[in-house]
């Protein structure tokens, strides 16, 4: 296997000169009166953010905590058809001997940062609930990774990566949690590998087809049964965000290099692509300036660019859209529901095609729940895993206890 390298950020000092260059250029456009969020960010909003990105924000104090909160390493990873392409990843080990391994895999446009509020808590030994060792990469063309070189690279590929990552580290045997695309790579992951490698997964972002004709009984029951005041709501957001906030969706799946030109060029249209998304996908979570900069930063200083991570929605675009149509996963599977989620579906639906033992319901949190919600989101794992629980012991020796 080859072999690791610690890694820490570093961004030269030229990069940064060339982003306040950049934001000194800045040119706003005007705004209809009392339009609020109606638009996108505010227009106070974006001059705020620019101010203090390029005369009071200080990079280097947070480039400097992430590499004393963050284990980083960078590893070749050679991905059938394309060739070694280095990864980042976050490796965090338990004290704990027989601690779980569990992979964390981000989507877009969160990063390895949403790791951040869960690691030290998942790594925490204690004999109330298990432990776990956790790997958290970037994925390709995320972050400090390196992204794909050529066209192609779909869900398959995504997976693959992730996995031999996981090989590579010496876990053979382990489990995974995954939100966005996450889900989408850990679905794949568990349907590929499931069984002998990946012994059970965890998602805060579940998806699943509405019943159909060809499954009469299963469709009956969908005509049938009434939805609950929770499902009503999930719903009505589901509907809010596919009719008001997913044309990005539609641009970066079809066109996704005309955006790659804005995003790499100017920060502000990066800015105010990202802060939108902070924003209205959370549930109210308070974003400090910095805080918000420091998330958009690691896509301004991303190794591939910053028009890289979003091509991901053109390469998977039919697996997304097969979801009903692919081989489902037969190992255990858990569910966190957050009621600002994007998509928030019938646990029904779920239920029919999966091997779900545990579903958890919260009454706050949005669509980054690792990052708005972590102890919330540790414990719906730690329930999953824990002596009682539905997955307890699902890897062979590595129970979560000492």
């Amino acid at each position: 296997m080859p072999s690791e390298t610690p890694f820490q950020i570093n961004i030269p000092d030229k990069k940064l000169s060339i982003l306040r260059a950049k934001l000194e250029l800045a040119t706003f456009p005007d705004e209809l009166q009392d339009i609020g969020w109606r638009h996108g960010p505010p227009l106070a909003d974006m001059k705020r953010l620019v101010e203090r990105w390029k005369n009071g924000y200080d990079w280097r104090k947070y480039e400097k905590e992430l590499n004393q909160e963050l284990p980083m390493f960078t590893r070749d990873i050679d991905v059938d058809g394309f060739g070694a392409l280095n990864i980042h990843y976050v490796h965090k080990k338990s004290e704990t001997v027989d601690a779980i391994p569990l992979l964390f895999c981000h989507g877009w446009p969160g990063s390895f940062i949403e790791i951040r509020g869960m690691l030290s808590l998942l790594t925490a030994s204690s004999p109330k609930h298990p432990s776990f060792h956790v790997v958290a990469l970037s994925l390709p063309g995320f972050g400090f990774s390196e992204g794909a070189h050529k066209p192609g690279f779909g869900l398959d590929q995504y997976a693959e990566v992730t996995h031999k990552l996981m090989i590579a580290l010496g876990y053979n045997e382990y489990v995974t949690e995954g939100g966005d695309w996450g889900f989408l790579i850990t679905r794949r992951m568990a349907a590929k590998y499931g069984g002998k490698h990946v012994k059970a997964w965890h998602t805060n972002f579940p998806m699943a087809d509405p019943p159909t004709w060809k499954s009469p009984l299963s469709f009956l029951s969908y005509l049938l049964t009434p939805y609950s005041a929770e499902e009503k709501a999930g719903l009505e957001r589901t509907a809010w965000y596919r009719n008001k906030s997913s044309g990005y969706f539609v641009e970066q799946s079809t066109f996704p290099q005309t955006l790659a030109y804005g995003f790499t060029d100017s920060p502000v249209a990066l800015l105010g692509w990202f802060y939108e998304k902070l924003v209205i996908w959370t549930d109210d979570y308070k974003w400090t300036d910095d805080e918000a900069l420091t998330w958009i930063s690691i896509y301004w200083f991303s190794r591939a660019g910053p028009g890289a991570a979003h091509r991901i929605y053109s390469e998977v675009y039919g697996d997304f859209y097969n979801l009903g149509r692919t081989s489902y996963p037969t190992i255990p599977m858990g569910a966190s529901y957050f009621p600002k989620e994007l998509l928030l579906l019938p646990s029904a639906w779920l239920r029919r095609l999966n091997n779900v033992v545990i579903e958890s319901y919260h009454k706050s949190g949005g669509h980054f729940a690792a990052y708005e919600r972590p102890e919330e989101l540790t414990e719906d794992v730690r329930k999953m895993f824990a002596k009682g629980g539905p997955a307890f012991a699902v890897v062979p020796g590595k129970s979560g206890y000492a």
